[in-house]
């Protein structure tokens, strides 16, 4: 351990931006939040809202939870709910945002409790139409796992956690603020004190944090940054990529054999970090989870909703094809 407030600390954070800045693929500052993702996911309302409407785009648990955040934080907010499985269409968004004034638009690009995957890319596009409106992204199980370009996209705010994809252990979270988001900071009011972005940023600039930060998960941070680094983020968002197809095809493989298990995902929008699996009607998510804990392998349950009748595969972080590929013949075993 070393002191917070001394010059090993404000080494260590000159050492963390250069390999945070290449994950979210920006030129901007990244802030290091010692919570968990959901800390940064009030930091975006309180940021980005001010006394306008937030239209929150809903397809599952974790979208779910920025809308209930945002409700919690006193902000007017409307709910645009899909199916859990399905995702939001750019086109529609753009005749909402066309008809409404809205504050800010919330999102989760990889829905971890569905393994939908948001096309970012083009509803980015769409909000950028709109520069009144903080496009606030939720990509916990996103980032470093498949395709971010904070700047090139225009993101205004994006955050993920350090479990997931980065393959850390839990309590810290990352977010990167756009200069339109730092703009709308600064002028909201009754934003709170921890995360308020205004004073997190000028710590930045220092090198420090406004409060103690989780110094051994910063150690953490260092060297697994250091891993991705030599890996490279492209290769590493294509190593996901493989993982997701072996995934595809395993079930493919499975419904050649009579097997009714599928994909909770629509082909084109299924996450490369993580697949949500429909079971057949002769098992349960909860049978199947303990089944797989029996023959060493932890797999997801099926969230909320979908915990009986669904299982999800975390093939993200420093996980391998090989790795997943034994996983997945033991689930067969179990599924037959």
């Amino acid at each position: 351990m070393i002191g917070h407030r001394g010059r090993g600390i404000q080494e260590l954070l000159e050492r963390l931006q250069d390999g945070l800045k290449r994950v979210f693929v920006t030129e901007r500052p990244v802030v290091i939040s010692t919570s968990s993702a959901t800390g940064l996911m009030e930091a975006a309302v309180r940021n980005g809202v001010g006394s306008g409407k937030v239209l929150s785009l809903v397809n599952g648990a974790f979208s779910s939870r920025f809308g209930e955040i945002a409700m919690a934080c006193g902000k007017e907010t409307e709910l645009w709910t899909v199916d859990w499985g399905r995702y939001h269409d750019p086109e529609q968004l753009d005749e909402r945002l066309a008809k409404e004034d809205y504050d800010a638009v919330t999102l989760s690009h990889s829905e971890t409790s569905t393994g939908v995957l948001q096309d970012l890319e083009s509803i980015a596009r769409v909000s950028a139409r709109y520069p009144g409106v903080m496009l606030l992204v939720d990509s916990v199980t996103g980032v470093a796992g498949t395709e971010v370009r904070t700047d090139d996209w225009e993101l205004d705010f994006v955050l993920t956690g350090s479990q997931k994809a980065l393959a850390l252990p839990p309590g810290l979270s990352f977010g990167v603020a756009s200069e339109a988001m730092m703009d709308r900071s600064s002028v909201v009011t009754n934003k709170g004190y921890y995360f308020d972005l205004v004073p997190l940023m000028k710590a930045l600039e220092a090198s420090q944090t406004p409060s103690t930060p989780a110094v051994s998960l910063l150690y953490a941070l260092e060297a697994q940054l250091e891993r991705i680094r030599v890996e490279g983020i492209e290769n590493r968002w294509s190593r996901h990529a493989a993982m997701q197809r072996a995934t595809i095809d395993w079930v493919d493989e499975m419904q050649a054999e009579g097997v009714g298990v599928d994909v909770l995902a629509p082909p084109g929008y299924r996450s490369p970090t993580v697949t949500g699996l429909s079971l057949p009607d002769t098992i349960s998510g909860p049978e199947v989870v303990a089944a797989m804990r029996d023959r060493g392998w932890v797999i997801g349950g099926g969230y909320a909703r979908l915990k009986e009748k669904s299982v999800r595969i975390g093939h993200m972080g420093d996980h391998t094809v090989a790795n997943l590929t034994e996983l997945l013949e033991a689930l067969g075993e179990v599924l037959r």
